[in-house]
């Protein structure tokens, strides 16, 4: 049996959970979150508590419980709580700043970028530069948060770039003047 998908997931207060036609959904204060279940699974909800069995003991039986498990607990901790990410910008003149569905960026190119915000997901720029990518879709979160990383990526020698906040990067020597 596997460790995490016989586990099973209460549902807390203020969370309305159904199941119809192979699909989960979940709703919360934070959100709406729906989950395809996949078919070498059964799920059943009864009494605030979510149950997922397997049909058989094939490998791709037992891998698809936990992953189902997994992602249904994400679904009900993303409508009650919700996932965020924080990122930073480092950069002389690098900043951000949200209008509307939008968030515009100076980044060091000779344009700004703008980046638009897709539904269910909010962006929030704090001082320091620090942006925070939060929602209820946890896949969602981490999708947005590296889009907006890929727009400028990290250098190893300055650092500067759009980073994790909890992101090493690992910084180069550069060139050593030359002595003769």
């Amino acid at each position: 049996m596997s460790r995490i998908g016989k586990e099973p997931i209460t549902v807390p207060d203020g969370v309305k959970v159904s199941l119809g036609e192979g699909i989960f959904v979940a709703e919360g204060p934070k959100g709406k979150v729906s989950q395809k279940i996949i078919d070498r699974v059964q799920v059943t909800v009864d009494d605030g508590i979510i149950r997922v069995t397997r049909n058989g003991d094939a490998g791709p039986d037992r891998a698809m419980h936990g992953l189902m498990r997994a992602l249904l607990a994400n679904a009900v901790t993303g409508v009650s709580v919700g996932f965020s990410k924080t990122l930073e910008i480092n950069g002389v003149g690098y900043k951000a700043e949200v209008e509307g569905s939008n968030v515009r960026f100076a980044l060091g190119y000779s344009h700004p970028v703008n980046y638009t915000i897709p539904d269910g997901i909010t962006v929030e720029v704090g001082k320091n530069n620090r942006l925070t990518v939060s929602g209820a879709d946890r896949q969602q979160v981490g999708q947005v948060s590296a889009e907006i990383r890929s727009l400028r990526k990290p250098e190893p020698y300055k650092g500067k770039g759009i980073k994790y906040s909890d992101e090493v990067i690992r910084r180069k020597v550069g060139k050593a003047g030359v002595s003769v």
